[in-house]
């Protein structure tokens, strides 16, 4: 026997999973607060005589600055990781 006044526990039923249409993109970083962060980031490297950071946040580093450079110019991108590169293999030779 089912009940008529009590509520369907699932609702509306849900879109095809994998059928559905990507969700648009609404964030896009600010070049200009990336390039700062960047800079932040070479900067404390750059003024270091050792590697300023401990292992973990050296492979956190070594991940988010190449995805931090992919909201700007290719060549500007490059640039950053370039230098971002160099520095890591001077600190790591220290």
């Amino acid at each position: 026997m089912s009940r008529r006044n009590q509520p369907d526990l699932f609702g509306e039923p849900q879109p095809e999973l994998f059928g559905a249409e990507p969700a648009p993109v609404t964030y896009r970083a600010d070049p200009d607060r990336v390039r700062a962060r960047l800079n932040d980031i070479l900067a404390q490297a750059r003024a270091a005589e050792n590697l300023p950071w401990n292992r973990a946040e050296v492979r956190l580093y070594r991940t988010i600055v190449p995805q931090m450079t992919l909201w700007l110019p290719d060549e500007e991108a490059a640039q950053w990781r370039f230098m971002f590169e160099s520095e890591l293999e001077r600190l790591e030779a220290a």
